[in-house]
């Protein structure tokens, strides 16, 4: 596998190495020792999936202390931009957002540690997003950054007008007014 660092410390774009012949293709999607080795040192405990249609952008969500979530996602059907926000105060890349393209062609997968805002829209008919974490969900924790903060700008590749979100995230705070306990 090739491991490529982003300009955001602690991001890390995984490009698995895929066997294909005359039947198909095989990929390894996980080994701890392997990706410890990448220098990711959590431990998953849940896995999620989800099934989006064309325009949906799910996010910006986050988990509040001490719950908070590193996650590993990929695109297994279709594809999405991922995209993630710094929340960590302390950093020097705080506030700066990062953006991947995951598809099931090139079977990347995108390593976001804790202390960030997540969140992907949909860019073909249909996809589904996986994601492994290092912690378990709890609804208490909820937190979340308005996906169309116009000080973050974040190009989502989906037209406004086209865009389909859910009633929680057309009501999250911009991230100047957000409360961060990060």
């Amino acid at each position: 596998m090739q491991v490529i660092k982003t300009p955001i410390e602690g991001l890390l774009v995984i490009e698995p190495r895929v066997f294909a012949d005359s039947r198909g293709w095989f990929l390894e999607t996980y080994n701890e020792q392997r990706y410890r080795e990448a220098g990711i040192e959590a431990s998953f405990v849940q896995d999620n999936q989800s099934c989006s249609s064309y325009g949906v952008v799910r996010g910006l969500h986050f988990q509040r202390p001490p719950y908070t979530q590193a996650k590993l996602v990929c695109c297994t059907q279709g594809r999405v931009l991922d995209v993630v926000v710094d929340l960590r105060k302390a950093s020097a890349t705080y506030g700066q957002w990062y953006a991947v393209e995951l598809t099931e062609e090139n079977h990347r997968q995108f390593f976001i540690p804790r202390g960030f805002a997540h969140g992907f829209s949909v860019l073909s008919e249909k996809a589904v997003f996986t994601y492994k974490c290092d912690n378990l969900y709890h609804p208490e924790a909820d937190g979340g950054i308005l996906l169309s903060d116009p000080d973050l700008a974040i190009d989502w590749q989906v037209p406004e007008h086209l865009r389909i979100l859910s009633e929680k995230d057309q009501h999250h705070p911009l991230l100047k007014d957000l409360d961060n306990p990060f």
